[in-house]
């Protein structure tokens, strides 16, 4: 399926707006390429000194942004496939701070990182390309939220870029 239509309001949480508000478009793989390639070529770009840099207190530096992000994806990827394969379990929920703080990616090299998050993106991609088109309207529960596995897919690069912003913003300028 080379388009997926942005997932109708009603399908996802409230708190998805802010994620799926940022993408332009129908063409999510073509877009979670891109995004992607900007996201490795920025984050191995930049210096030490940088990478553990944190603009305040209880904020998280770039390495732990980027273990953020492996994360999620694979959490929604998991709860994409499992609402997809018709699972009627509930979902559990996470606690991004709890990952993060365990994640141990400040001992991690950046470049180490960089290569992981390219090998979930691209299980996450082939799992997507896999779904037919009444896959994408399935509705499951998940951490006590009815969503569709249209909303997550568009979460999973919204996502994405708002972290990236904020690296931009806070990080970078």
């Amino acid at each position: 399926m080379t388009q997926i239509p942005k997932p109708e309001p009603g399908t996802y949480p409230e708190y998805f707006n802010n994620y799926i508000s940022k993408i332009n478009g129908e063409n999510l793989l073509e877009q979670m390429l891109t995004v992607h390639y900007d996201t490795i070529d920025l984050i191995t770009s930049v210096d030490l000194e940088t990478q553990f840099h944190s603009y305040a207190p209880g904020k998280w530096n770039m390495r732990q942004i980027i273990q953020h992000l492996i994360d999620c994806e694979r959490i929604f990827a998991y709860r994409v496939l499992s609402i997809a394969r018709n699972e009627a379990a509930l979902l559990p929920g996470f606690d991004e701070n709890s990952y993060v703080l365990n994640s141990r990616a400040i001992m991690r090299d950046m470049n180490d990182l960089a290569r992981e998050f390219s090998v979930v993106r691209a299980s996450t991609i082939e799992l997507i390309k896999s779904f037919e088109e009444n896959d994408f309207l399935k509705m499951g529960n998940a951490n006590g939220k009815m969503v569709s596995v249209t909303a997550i897919v568009y979460a999973i690069l919204g996502h994405e870029i708002h972290h990236m912003q904020i690296v931009q913003e806070k990080y970078l300028s």
